[in-house]
């Protein structure tokens, strides 16, 4: 009897903790990132867990980008329950999407305050959307800039950006030639020429700017295009003819290290990503608030056109708690949220309202033509075999940048290659 009585005790407290419990669910979100950025989900976790009484449990994944997407990889292709909610890099999404992990959120829409209206057109049509259904929303947008020397310009009396590429070219020579006297390896042009994703990133935004691309018809990839073609070529003559570009920025140059060397004040013009501007104020930069902000140049009768990047946020389909994980989709997806990611990690929102915000403008005054180009962003080939693509394209247009292909080989053996591998996956 007196062993009842201690087990029923026993049972009443059990009981009386997990009903005084706060949390009324429990949905589990997997974000990396810089330690700074999962510092920063842990506070904004908080503060949706205040607020809605839903737990929040974060499992963390490392920085490096292929990692997070394996992890992403195995627990989705398990099945499993957890995660619910995760943030997808712009080029997983095809992939996830074709192997029907993700929860469309088309329902959940429906029964929503949040708007399509709020994001990039371009960026939901052409990448969250999946057979007609959104399966993702954008949280943070990124695209390719030019970043421009407003000192030297205005010093050679040069009243704007370059326009075109031509243009680029001969203020790089300008300002370049006389550079040198003092800065013996200054350069006119940096830009990411390494055999890795950032070269197809800048290749994709050169060709797509001479109305060239990578087309997908037919089940068949067409690059070796007369458009692609010249604009491969331009990025070879950009080092080697013109010599505006390092030498070795077909060996060496990605995005930090293209950064640092405009950084140092060694280049007039430098293409990279959003993140660089924050970077290139800080106090002890040689550039600080001698640099401006541009869409890339373009051919003469080509168009603006900004690389697509960034990521986005999704719900397993195999979450157990879809009706949660719904609530805090909208919530990072929120205005106050969207600008608090903005002012603290330096996040281009996903929301293009947040854009024209007068606090945000006054901290980050370059989002007011942030907003312009990325209405001019081209996503990457939506397509679920996507890196097997990319990975054939940065060693076949890396070895013409090394002259050890022409253009136009270059790409028809990429174009070769790639659509054997295309019959052989569609097969």
């Amino acid at each position: 009897m007196k062993f009842l009585k201690i087990l029923f005790s026993l049972f009443s407290i059990t009981f009386l903790i997990s009903c005084s419990s706060k949390y009324k669910s429990k949905i589990t979100f997997m974000v990396g990132g810089a330690p700074n950025e999962v510092a920063f989900w842990d506070k904004i976790i908080k503060e949706f867990e205040e607020q809605t009484g839903i737990e929040v449990e974060i499992l963390k994944q490392p920085a490096d980008t292929d990692q997070r997407r394996q992890s992403l990889v195995i627990a989705l292709a398990s099945k499993a329950e957890d995660p619910d909610v995760f943030l997808m890099d712009v080029i997983w999404i095809a992939q996830f999407s074709r192997s029907n992990w993700l929860e469309p959120l088309n329902k959940y829409l429906k029964m929503s305050s949040l708007s399509l209206d709020i994001f990039f057109k371009n960026v939901v049509n052409e990448v969250d959307t999946y057979k007609g259904k959104i399966i993702a929303l954008p949280v943070y947008i990124d695209g390719g800039i030019l970043y421009y020397r407003k000192d030297l310009l205005k010093k050679f009396g040069i009243q704007q950006p370059p326009q075109t590429w031509n243009e680029l070219i001969n203020y790089s020579l300008k300002v370049q030639n006389f550079m040198r006297k003092k800065i013996p390896n200054f350069y006119g042009f940096v830009w990411q020429g390494a055999q890795y994703e950032g070269l197809i990133c800048n290749f994709l935004e050169i060709a797509s700017s001479n109305n060239g691309g990578v087309v997908f018809n037919n089940r068949k990839i067409i690059l070796d295009s007369p458009q692609n073609i010249k604009a491969l070529e331009l990025l070879r003559a950009f080092i080697h003819h013109y010599k505006i570009s390092p030498p070795n920025t077909f060996t060496e140059m990605k995005e930090e290290e293209t950064r640092i060397y405009f950084q140092k004040g060694y280049a007039l013009f430098e293409r990279n990503w959003p993140y660089a501007w924050i970077l290139h104020q800080k106090d002890d930069s040689p550039v600080k608030n001698k640099i401006g902000i541009a869409p890339l140049p373009h051919f003469k009768n080509g168009k603006i056109a900004s690389t697509l990047g960034g990521w986005h946020i999704g719900i397993s389909r195999y979450s157990d708690h879809k009706e949660e994980s719904w609530k805090f989709v909208e919530f990072i997806l929120s205005y106050n949220i969207q600008k608090k990611l903005a002012l603290n990690l330096g996040w281009n929102p996903g929301r293009k309202d947040v854009y024209e915000d007068k606090e945000l403008l006054r901290t980050l005054p370059h989002f007011k033509k942030l907003k312009h180009i990325f209405n001019n962003l081209i996503p990457r080939p939506n397509l679920p075999y996507y890196p097997l693509i990319s990975e054939t394209m940065q060693r076949y247009i890396n070895a013409s940048l090394a002259n050890k292909l022409t253009p136009q080989e270059a790409l028809k053996l990429a174009e070769k290659e790639i659509n054997f591998m295309i019959k052989r996956y569609e097969e």
